[in-house]
C-alpha cells in the first residue's frame, strides 16, 4: 500500500457520546481524509481505493451514531425543560403571566426599533 492511501487513520467508534465540539474535530478530520483521497485517487490501485474507502465509511457511520446520540442527548434536555417550565407554571402562575407579559413586551420593543 502506498504512503497516501496510508495517511487515511482508521478511528474506533467511542462508546459515550461525544461532544459537539468532538464531532466538528471528527467531521473536519473526514473531509480532509476525503480531500487526501481525492487528490491521491489516481496514484492508488484498486486495493487500495477499496480499502481507503472502508475506513472512510467506517469513518462516516461512526460519526453519523454520534450525532444521533447527540440529537437523542438534546431531545432529553429539552422533554427536561418543558417538564421544568410546566412545573414552575402549576406552582407560580401569577409569576409565570407576569414573565410571558414582561418578555412579550421586551421582545416588542426590541423588533418596534427596527
Amino acid at each position: 500500500m502506498s504512503s497516501n492511501a496510508a495517511t487515511l487513520p482508521a478511528r474506533s467508534a467511542k462508546s459515550t457520546t461525544p461532544s459537539t465540539a468532538t464531532l466538528r474535530e471528527d467531521l473536519q478530520a473526514l473531509k480532509t481524509d476525503l480531500d487526501t483521497l481525492l487528490g491521491h485517487a489516481a496514484e492508488l490501485t484498486d486495493v487500495e481505493l477499496h480499502d481507503a474507502q472502508e475506513r472512510i465509511l467506517t469513518k462516516f457511520s461512526s460519526l453519523r451514531f454520534a450525532a444521533k446520540g447527540i440529537a437523542v442527548e438534546a431531545g432529553r434536555q429539552f422533554h427536561h425543560g418543558v417538564e421544568v417550565t410546566t412545573d414552575y407554571v402549576k406552582e407560580k402562575p401569577i409569576q409565570s403571566i407576569a414573565l410571558a407579559v414582561s418578555f412579550g413586551t421586551l421582545l416588542g420593543v426590541i423588533i418596534g426599533r427596527k
